[in-house]
């Protein structure tokens, strides 16, 4: 086995019993991504001498004796975290040359844990997007066809965990921004409970959605790297001091005593549901049962208002968190006669078609006459999709649902069509308006051999529950054992 194929798991038990170091292990990665990222296109920023300097530091550190639970595993960050010293630029031109005097605290997690950073990768701007095609720098490619996208917004973190150009990544969860990626790339991708891990360093798109989130080959790796990042920071104002979890002990196999709930408004529109992707899920549901899960038809009946409620208070937040950015303080700056024009320059320049669109829908919904009808009432009903999840999680575990209607779509299908480019998300909106947690797990693939994800959603800070669901899953199947032909993206 090539090392950069490893798990985090596998490369830590190698680690540990001296049968590798973490400057072999990160030389074979910091390779592989030379050798294929050209074409896939997933990293914005790679900092190899710092990733060979830090693999030295943590072979130093295990002769002395230290066992960090990453230590000499080399990840890769997603550009909407800041990480102190390297650019991070959202995926935007009005951050291009923006370098952090600090690390986001989930960075300084991994960093502690012995984590090697290797880089940042692509997204849409702003995470703004479902595709990756919203950088404004490149697109990026799906490692299984690439002509597909990889997902978004967390598109380049899902392909370098896809093609091993990493042995695991963060991302961030908006609107599905890590289940999405990791359903079109085939890989595992876990959105905590929101104040589960820490915000302070996530460039902020919309406040009360944003979540940071993994990416990893599996359920076990979602595991370990859940571990590292979770847990209270007071600043964080929206972070919640409970207690970690040993979400490692949650890994169990057995379903026996769990309830499985699924919902029937996720398999109600087959106007925009690939049936290729309703069949592996509802096969997906009866392996749950053959390992011991009692299943249970349920009602989540405000479903259909995610879509429009997510688009008012998401692009609103958005429109009130960019305005920060206007060439004054740091980031881009285009000069003109005075300071309203630099202004509009500035952010004319600096902001892509997706980014000025969303802005200016939430600052619609912002203005005088509109808030009580637009903001305000979608707040009342992501009230009610709370309440509905509560309900349910009142009968069931676990929510079984599709992550995405439908398995990756071509580069340039609907970037011209908003509409149908939001609706790659319909799956996944429900759950950040809720505040809850959920994982995306392989669970097929598609007749032009696209993988397809399943998501398993528990209530608040119910992570344990969702690993223990999704890792039976995954030792019962062997979808999340294949892997891209990376003869077609070879140099």
């Amino acid at each position: 086995m090539e090392l950069y194929s490893l798990t985090i798991h596998e490369a830590r038990s190698l680690l540990a019993e001296r049968k590798i170091s973490a400057l072999e292990l990160t030389e074979a990665v910091l390779e592989r991504i030379l050798e294929v990222d050209n074409a896939i296109r997933a990293y914005l920023t790679l900092t190899p001498e710092e990733a060979l300097e830090q693999a030295r530091l943590a072979d130093a550190r295990r002769t002395q004796g230290d066992d960090a639970p990453l230590l000499g595993i080399p990840v890769a960050i997603k550009d909407v975290i800041c990480t102190a010293g390297i650019p991070t630029t959202a995926g935007s031109r009005i951050l291009e040359n923006f370098i952090p005097p600090y690390d986001a605290t989930a960075v300084a997690h991994l960093k502690a844990a012995g984590a090697i950073i290797l880089g940042k990768t692509n997204t849409d701007e702003f995470a703004m997007g479902s595709s990756t095609e919203n950088s404004a720098f490149f697109a990026t490619r799906n490692p299984w066809d690439l002509e597909r996208v990889p997902g978004g917004s967390s598109g380049g973190s899902a392909a370098a965990v896809a093609a091993d150009e990493c042995l695991g990544a963060l991302g961030s969860d908006t609107g599905g921004s890590v289940r999405q990626p990791a359903s079109f790339c085939g890989v595992v991708g876990l959105k905590p409970t929101y104040g589960r891990v820490s915000r302070y360093g996530l460039i902020a798109f919309a406040s009360s959605l944003d979540q940071i989130g993994v990416l990893a080959k599996d359920v076990t790796d979602a595991a370990i790297l859940l571990q590292v990042i979770a847990g209270y920071d007071p600043r964080d104002s929206t972070s919640v001091n409970l207690p970690v979890p040993d979400y490692m002990a949650a890994l169990t196999g057995g379903l026996h005593g769990v309830t499985v709930g699924v919902p029937k408004e996720y398999f109600a529109a087959p106007e925009v549901m690939q049936p290729e992707v309703t069949a592996a899920v509802q096969a997906a549901v009866g392996v749950l049962a053959d390992l011991g899960a009692r299943i249970l038809d349920i009602s989540l009946p405000h479903t259909e208002y995610a879509l429009p409620v997510y688009y008012l208070i998401a692009p609103a937040e958005a429109s009130a968190n960019l305005a920060r950015y206007d060439g004054v303080r740091y980031g881009l700056r285009v000069e003109r006669g005075d300071l309203i024009e630099t202004y509009n320059a500035t952010r004319g320049q600096g902001f892509g078609p997706e980014g000025k669109r969303r802005i200016m829908l939430g600052t619609y919904a912002w203005s005088a006459g509109y808030y009580d009808a637009y903001y305000l009432k979608a707040q009342k009903v992501r009230t009610l999709i709370r309440a509905d999840f509560d309900a349910a999680f009142g009968q069931v575990d676990v929510i079984i649902a599709p992550t995405a209607p439908t398995t990756a779509f071509r580069i340039g299908e609907k970037v011209a069509d908003p509409l149908q480019m939001y609706l790659s998300d319909i799956f996944t909106l429900s759950m950040n308006l809720a505040g809850i947690c959920g994982v995306s797990i392989p669970c097929g693939f598609d007749h032009d051999g696209l993988p397809i994800g399943m998501q398993v959603l528990g209530p608040a800070f119910g992570e344990e529950q969702v690993l223990r669901v999704a890792y039976a899953y995954e030792q019962a199947t062997e979808w999340h054992l294949r892997k891209p032909d990376d003869g077609r993206f070879r140099k």
